[in-house]
């Protein structure tokens, strides 16, 4: 099992020096940050979406091996609430697709606010190209149901296993895929994750996935960098749990398959 690790974004300030040095400017954090982990989710596209050519730039400055992970823009699923999907997902097909080969999974976070709705979940998911990995956050705990998780099989959607407060996410494997969000862990400092708890994550993980797919893991606790610290200790608990990891400061390369490998 390949076990994709990266973070929620990579544009913030506090992770300098601890993780981008003094020499290196803002505008090269990119290219820092592909040089040393194999994907990030693009966590900005969801405040606002940026342009194909904004994509195709990124494609063009990170390593063939990197995978992009990115989030549906809030224009769906915040403010239209899923309805009349066409336009903006027919939008956000078109300026990801700038990514190429290295378009990774592609997130759909619901509000809180939005309970079970599966008629139109059901219209946003099939608005999607069925070559396009789509993983659902659900954060209102009536999406649970039977239903729910049928159609989530059915379309091959993954369901995102989110670790923060709130409704907890069940551990359904919907897809041949998976995708998790690690938001808040409740190690020194806050709001970094401790070794026993991402040891249990890599372990959950061989018990929902198996051995024979991949899953696709992001730390969306930047606060004082303890994503990028979080995700190089989750490659050595992957390890330790029987998985392969992908690169992560201070592991060796594992010559994982490109970036559009399936499971």
């Amino acid at each position: 099992m390949t076990i994709y690790i990266g973070t929620s974004g990579w544009q913030y300030g506090d992770w300098r020096p601890a993780f981008y040095p003094a020499g290196v400017s803002q505008a090269r954090w990119l290219e820092h940050y592909a040089a040393r982990f194999a994907t990030v989710e693009s966590n900005n596209a969801f405040y606002r979406l940026p342009s194909r050519e904004v994509f195709e730039a990124w494609a063009a400055r990170t390593p063939d091996d990197f995978v992009m992970a990115v989030k549906v823009s809030r224009y769906l699923s915040h403010i239209l609430r899923l309805r009349d999907p066409a336009e903006p997902v027919g939008r956000f097909v078109d300026r990801v697709a700038g990514l190429g080969p290295k378009l990774g999974p592609v997130l759909l976070q619901l509000p809180p606010s939005l309970p079970v709705d599966l008629g139109r979940l059901t219209e946003t998911l099939d608005r999607f190209p069925r070559d396009i990995r789509v993983a659902v956050e659900f954060r209102h705990s009536s999406w649970y149901t039977d239903e729910v998780r049928r159609l989530l099989v059915a379309r091959g959607t993954a369901l995102c296993l989110a670790d923060r407060h709130g409704p907890r996410t069940p551990l359904w494997r919907t897809a041949e895929w998976g995708y998790v969000r690690l938001h808040q862990g409740l190690a020194k400092p806050r709001p970094c994750y401790g070794r026993a708890a991402l040891r249990t994550w890599a372990e959950r993980l061989a018990a929902v996935y198996g051995r024979d797919s991949n899953a696709f893991v992001y730390f969306n606790n930047d606060h004082r960098a303890c994503a990028v610290r979080n995700a190089t200790e989750f490659g050595r608990a992957c390890l330790a749990a029987g998985l392969s990891p992908s690169r992560v400061p201070g592991l060796p390369r594992s010559g994982l398959p490109g970036p559009r490998a399936r499971a």
